[in-house]
């Protein structure tokens, strides 16, 4: 199933085998966040994450992760969820032994579906046998678009997904060979100076979805 999500506008573009179809979803009803680790060292502008940990006083330094392993608790919830792990860090720098106990866990409760997120695919190479793992960059600009092509090259296993949130501007040409999920969304909050997404991008990024949908590409 090939799905294309638009935060904010909550357009989802579903594959049902056959031919490609448009239906409403809020992206924040089908995932769940599970800040396992909290905190990040890459520093965006934009980071959300940040300014709700120094709101809350969740850890006393952002740019140095934490985990915390009393979370792994919620993965024995016996209705399937969709769970992010990654809403407060980034899977590329998480510690080794960090990575050994959440997957373990995981192992342990494969009726749930894992989601994760990187800036930095070049700073890892990861490998898994679990079919319930999703892995996915973040895409904010035509600069960053290589991100996928690495995503590819240094995670093997599971599943593989896009997040274009926020963009920042038109992404132009992808190639989305393997990707089976694409989440695409402007900024959001109240930041001076944040950027707004042109409908013209979105439209962008769903054509060549929908182009490598009907050239049978590897989606």
């Amino acid at each position: 199933e090939i799905r294309l999500s638009l935060v904010g506008s909550e357009m989802c573009i579903r594959d049902s085998g056959k031919e490609a179809s448009a239906v409403a979803v809020c992206i924040k009803d089908c995932i769940q966040n599970m800040n396992l680790v909290i905190g990040c060292t890459i520093g965006c502008s934009y980071c959300y994450a940040r300014n709700n940990v120094r709101r809350f006083h969740m850890i006393n330094d952002f740019e140095k992760p934490e985990f915390f392993p009393n979370k792994l608790r919620l993965m024995e919830k016996k209705r399937p969820q969709n769970f992010l792990l990654t809403g407060m860090s980034d899977f590329s720098h998480w510690k080794t032994e960090w990575r050994e106990q959440i997957f373990a866990k995981m192992t342990e409760n494969p009726q749930h579906q894992y989601l994760f997120l990187t800036k930095r695919p070049e700073d890892i190479v990861f490998s898994t046998t679990l079919e319930n793992a999703w892995f996915g960059v973040t895409v904010t600009s035509s600069k960053e678009k290589n991100r996928i092509r690495t995503l590819r090259e240094h995670i093997h296993g599971g599943h593989y997904h896009v997040t274009f949130e926020p963009m920042f501007d038109e992404v132009g040409m992808v190639d989305l060979t393997g990707i089976e999920w694409i989440v695409i969304g402007t900024e959001t909050g109240h930041r001076k100076g944040k950027a707004v997404s042109k409908p013209e991008w979105v439209w962008s990024v769903s054509y060549t979805h929908l182009r490598a949908h009907e050239t049978k590409a590897n989606l």
